[in-house]
C-alpha cells in the first residue's frame, strides 16, 4: 500500500512454543525463495538481479528531491520525529531506507517478493505457519547480527504498538517466535487475509537490544539503529534530512538489491509551500521533482536551465492502478448522514470547467476507487458480480444492480444550471429547505461546511466549488492549517470534508479494510476518512481477501467498487496515468522501467560525466 502526495510481545514465548508446534519437521513445509499472493513467481532461486535494473550501475553522488510518497505518520511538508512506525509525531520521509525486511518486492510483478534478510521460507501445508530462515551475514549498522529474536520482537511490537494502520493489517498475525537464532516462525490466524504474509514480510526489522533501554512508541529525533542500505546522516527538523549509503551493507550483492541503492546520499527537502518548493528546484536546491500541479507543468517550466538543457523533463507512463482522489465527506457527522445531501454536493463541482480552466485539460475524471485498472466496475454486473451482490438486495441502493454510479458531466461553464437544479431538487427531497437564502435542515439549522487542507495548492479548485454551493444556499468555507495540525485533525476525524488520495496494488487485499471497513471507521488514525460503515462493503472485502484466483479477485473488486460508488462517500477528483518528472541532467537510468513502480531513485544512478558537462555549461 502506498499514499502518494496525498502506512512487548503479543504472545508469550512459552505459550507460543507450547501451542504452535515449533518442532514440526521440515518435511511438513515447502521451502521457497519467494512468496506471492497466488504462489506465482517470475524469478528462480539465486537469480542475479531484477530485469529492470542495471547491475553495473555506478555508485556515488547525491539524489535530492521533495518527497512524493509517504507512509504511516510521515509528513510531506515537515517532520519532528525519526520514528515513522507509530501514530504520534510527524516523521521524516524516507526512514524506511534505513531498515531491512524479511523479503523485498519485485517491481515487475504484481506481488512477488524474494528473500532479503531471509534466505528462504518454509510454508506449512495449511499456509498458517511461515518459518523464515535468516541469512547469517545480515547485520545491523553497529555490526551486531540480525537474529530471529530481533525479527520476532519487531513483528510482535509493531502489531501491539505500531501505527493503527499496521495494527489493522496485522490483525490476522497471531505472533512470531524464534525457534533458534536463525529461524523465526510466524503464525497466522485461520482464514487469514491472503496478503497478510506479504505485508508482514515487508515490515522493518528492529534491534531488540536497542529497544531494551528505549520506549518504542514515542516520538524521538534520536537516530534509530537500522539495518538497511542507508543510515540517517545530517538533518535539520522541518527542513531536510539526508540518508547516507552504508558502504559495506551486507545485502548489496543479493539479487533483490543488485543495481539499486546507487547514490551515496539520498536527501529529502521540506517546504511548507509547493510554489516555494518549485523556486527551490529552479535554483538547484534539489535535483529531482515530480510535478503534481498541471498549472505549474504547463506554465512555469520555461526557466533558463530548461531552455539550455541543464534541466530535462519528461512524462513516464504509469500502468499501476491510479486509485481514488477526491473530497472525502466525513459521514460520522450528522449533517452528512443523508446520501442525497452528499450526492447534491457532487453536482456543485464542475470538473469540466476546473480541468479546462485551472488544470489545462491535463486530467481525466476519476470515478472508481480502482481507477486505471481492470478492477473498475463497468456496465451492468457480470454473472459473478451479481452473485456476490444479490444477498444485499434491499440493503444497498438499487443502482448497484445496474450501471455503476458515474459523476455528473457539466457543460463546462463553471455554473451548469441544469446540474445545480438537480442538486437543489435532491436537497429539497431530503428535507433541506431554503430559509432566508440559507439551506437549512429539519430543525432550521443552516448547512455549514468547512473544507480542510494543509497547503494552498488546492485553493483555486475549491473557490468555484464553494461558489456553487453558495448558490444552493450552503455556506462553505476553506480552512488551510499547518501540516502538523492538519494531520492531527484528520487522524481524529475532526473535519467536514478533506482532500485525500489513495491507491492499491494490483492485488488488493487486507489493506482495503483500512480504507473502507466498519472497523476502520472507528479507529483513530485509520485511512477510512469518510467513515464508511456498511455490512455489504465489509462482506465484499472479506470475499476479496479470500479469493484464491486472480479472476475471482477482480470480480469481487468490481462488486465492491459498485457498492462504494453507490454510497456517495466522496466527490471524485481526477487522475493522470503518468508521472510528470523534471530533473537536473546528472542522472542515468536503466533501459527498462519497472511496470509496477516509478523506480526512482531506487534504480537510477549519478552520472559523473553528465554532471561535469552540466557544470561546464553554467
Amino acid at each position: 500500500m502506498r499514499v502518494t502526495r496525498r502506512s512487548a510481545l503479543v504472545i508469550g514465548a512459552g505459550a507460543l512454543a507450547g501451542a504452535s508446534g515449533l518442532t514440526e519437521p521440515a518435511a511438513a513445509a515447502d521451502e521457497t525463495h519467494g512468496i506471492s499472493a497466488f504462489g506465482d513467481l517470475k524469478y528462480p532461486a539465486d537469480f542475479p538481479h531484477f530485469d529492470y535494473v542495471n547491475p553495473a550501475a555506478p555508485k556515488g553522488g547525491v539524489f535530492s528531491q521533495v518527497g512524493a510518497q509517504r507512509q504511516y505518520n510521515q509528513n510531506f511538508l515537515t517532520f519532528n520525529s525519526l520514528n515513522s512506525y507509530i501514530l504520534k509525531g510527524d516523521a521524516a520521509l524516507g526512514m524506511e531506507l534505513t531498515f531491512a525486511t524479511l523479503m523485498a518486492a519485485a517491481s515487475d510483478e504484481p506481488d512477488g517478493m524474494y528473500g532479503l534478510a531471509a534466505r528462504a521460507v518454509r510454508i506449512s501445508a495449511d499456509k498458517l505457519s511461515y518459518r523464515y530462515l535468516l541469512r547469517p551475514q545480515a547485520r545491523f549498522h553497529d555490526g551486531t547480527k540480525i537474529t530471529a529474536h530481533d525479527v520476532a520482537f519487531s513483528l510482535n511490537t509493531l502489531k501491539e504498538k505500531g501505527h493503527p494502520i499496521i495494527h489493522q493489517l496485522t490483525r490476522d498475525l497471531l505472533g512470531a517466535e524464534a525457534a533458534d537464532d536463525e529461524t523465526v516462525v510466524v503464525r497466522f490466524a485461520e482464514k487469514r487475509a491472503r496478503d497478510v504474509p506479504l505485508f508482514v514480510a515487508a515490515l522493518p526489522i528492529f534491534s531488540r537490544a536497542y529497544y531494551a533501554s528505549r520506549p518504542f512508541d514515542e516520538t524521538t529525533l534520536e537516530i534509530p539503529l537500522g539495518c538497511g542500505p542507508y543510515r540517517v546522516g545530517r538533518f535539520e527538523p522541518g527542513r531536510y534530512i539526508e540518508y547516507e549509503c552504508v558502504k559495506d551493507w551486507w545485502g548489496a550483492d543479493l539479487g533483490v538489491a543488485r543495481g539499486q541503492n546507487n547514490f551515496d546520499v539520498v536527501r529529502y527537502e521540506f517546504y511548507r509551500d509547493r510554489d516555494v518548493a518549485f523556486e527551490g528546484f529552479t535554483a538547484k536546491s534539489y535535483l529531482f521533482r515530480e510535478e503534481f500541479t498541471a498549472r505549474v507543468w504547463a506554465t512555469r517550466y520555461d526557466f533558463p536551465a530548461i531552455k539550455d538543457g541543464r534541466v530535462q523533463r519528461r512524462i513516464m507512463p504509469d500502468d499501476t492502478p491510479s486509485g481514488g482522489q477526491g473530497w472525502f465527506i466525513n459521514t460520522r457527522r450528522e449533517k452528512f448522514k443523508d446520501p442525497k445531501l452528499r450526492e447534491a454536493l457532487s453536482y456543485a463541482f464542475d470538473f469540466e470547467w476546473t480541468n479546462k480552466t485551472i488544470m489545462y485539460g491535463a486530467y481525466k475524471r476519476t470515478y472508481s476507487v480502482f481507477q486505471n485498472s481492470n478492477m473498475t466496475a463497468e456496465g451492468p454486473p457480470s454473472e459473478g458480480e451479481h452473485a456476490l451482490l444479490e444477498p444485499f438486495r434491499g440493503k444497498v441502493p438499487d443502482e448497484v444492480f445496474g450501471a455503476p454510479l458515474m459523476p455528473p458531466v457539466s457543460d463546462g461553464s463553471g455554473q451548469d444550471r441544469a446540474l445545480l437544479r438537480k442538486a437543489s431538487q435532491l436537497l429539497q427531497d431530503a428535507g433541506f429547505a431554503v430559509k432566508d437564502g440559507k439551506r437549512v435542515d429539519a430543525k432550521g439549522e443552516p448547512i455549514v461546511i468547512e473544507f480542510l487542507i494543509d497547503e494552498p495548492t488546492f485553493q483555486p479548485h475549491h473557490a468555484p466549488f464553494i461558489k456553487n454551493l453558495g448558490t444552493l444556499g450552503i455556506e462553505a468555507t476553506l480552512r488551510i492549517v499547518d501540516p502538523v495540525q492538519y494531520r492531527k485533525r484528520v487522524e481524529d476525524f475532526d473535519f467536514d470534508i478533506t482532500v485525500e488520495r489513495f491507491n492499491f496494488s494490483s492485488t488488493p487485499g487486507d489493506s482495503l479494510r483500512t480504507y473502507f471497513s466498519s472497523q476502520a471507521a472507528t479507529i483513530k488514525g485509520s485511512q477510512n476518512l469518510a467513515g464508511m460503515a456498511n455490512p455489504a462493503i465489509d462482506a465484499l472485502i472479506d470475499t476479496i481477501i479470500a479469493a484464491e484466483t486472480r479472476p475471482t479477485l477482480v470480480t469481487a473488486c468490481r462488486a465492491l467498487d459498485r457498492v462504494i460508488r453507490a454510497g456517495r462517500y466522496w466527490i471524485p477528483h481526477w487522475y493522470l496515468a503518468a508521472h510528470r518528472i523534471a530533473y537536473w541532467d546528472v542522472f542515468g537510468w536503466p533501459e527498462k522501467k519497472p511496470p509496477f513502480a516509478r523506480g526512482i531513485p531506487e534504480t537510477w544512478w549519478y552520472d559523473a560525466e553528465k554532471a561535469a558537462k552540466l557544470d561546464r555549461t553554467r
